[in-house]
């Protein structure tokens, strides 16, 4: 019967309390943090307590590729993380087909994609590497921000130095519009840019207010140039430590928690282009037609990379019509 001691099969009992470490790169006014409370809210009412979990916000667990790359030596710093999608591409090349550019009309088709079976078919190498993609946040659009002017064109980004993450898909769209991407971890951008370091960055409107970085830049050039699905992660060996009842509640919490998740970022992507105006930032909506078109090459020029998912990514947009 439900709830009942687990039989005696010869495997231990899970622990009688585990406590799971969530590592996220941004600070805990983020959606992504917001969003990961209440799953480990959720874990620790529906386990009675035998399963919490604790956020670990503003890279304190270290920035997104050392929280990528502590999962996959299993080194137990972090059980759960959540970060973009393509940030793994630096362990399989496939993760990066999400990130490609100006490939989603909107949230909606984005988030579809994210949930659907060409998106699961990226995933699937990643087990291999000790982590276990259980659900689908959201980060938004990406946009441009920087200190010298507003970008109008894809000439107004030439030479631009500009942070990025540690992402080959996202370094590649930067180089292909004509700037100098250079990645550098989350947590140090705010003083970077501060500093003058870099001259520009690019993330969703939500990072961009939620971490304050309007304080340190000038203009918002709404360039929409690649959706920022994200990858709800477990270590596969944190994973194999829960009872079969567990792995279901963990799983259904994440999924709930990616849904809140989900409309919040939509809802703040909306609201805050007119907070950020308001905290003095000059914001402008170039024509995107130039942008894709400068950028069509990231596609092609890494078409090897992901094997028959170009084509079921083709197919998959033109089913939904």
């Amino acid at each position: 019967p439900e709830g009942s001691a687990p039989a005696e099969t010869g495997t231990p009992a899970p622990d009688a309390t585990l406590t799971l470490k969530i590592g996220v790169s941004t600070n805990d006014e983020d959606p992504r943090n917001i969003a990961a409370q209440q799953f480990a809210d959720e874990i620790a009412e529906k386990t009675g307590g035998a399963l919490t979990a604790q956020v670990y916000p503003a890279g304190q667990l270290g920035g997104d590729a050392d929280l990528i790359n502590s999962m996959a030596l299993d080194s137990g710093t972090v059980d759960i993380i959540i970060t973009d999608a393509s940030n793994f591409a630096t362990y399989d090349p496939k993760m990066g087909i999400s990130a490609l550019p100006f490939q989603f009309a909107d949230f909606e088709e984005a988030w579809a994609f994210m949930d659907s079976e060409v998106e699961a078919a990226a995933e699937e190498g990643l087990l291999d590497c000790n982590m276990r993609v259980l659900a689908h946040y959201c980060n938004g659009f990406r946009c441009v921000t920087n200190n010298k002017k507003a970008v109008e064109t894809p000439d107004d980004m030439k030479g631009m130095l500009i942070r990025t993450p540690e992402n080959p898909v996202i370094m590649a769209t930067m180089t292909a519009l004509g700037a100098n991407p250079q990645p550098l971890a989350f947590s140090e951008l705010y003083q970077a840019l501060n500093q003058g370091t870099y001259d520009a960055q690019e993330n969703p409107i939500p990072v961009i207010y939620n971490n304050q970085l309007y304080e340190v830049q000038k203009y918002l050039s709404v360039t929409n140039h690649i959706y920022s699905g994200m990858c709800f992660t477990i270590a596969e060996s944190t994973w194999q430590k829960l009872s079969p009842e567990q792995q279901e509640i963990v799983s259904a919490a994440a999924k709930a928690s990616a849904d809140y998740d989900r409309e919040m970022n939509k809802a703040q992507s909306d609201e805050l282009v007119a907070t950020l105006e308001e905290s003095g930032m000059q914001i402008n909506y170039p024509d995107l037609q130039p942008f894709a078109d400068a950028t069509a090459s990231v596609l092609t020029d890494n078409a090897d990379s992901y094997g028959d998912l170009l084509d079921k990514l083709t197919e998959w947009k033109a089913a939904r019509g």
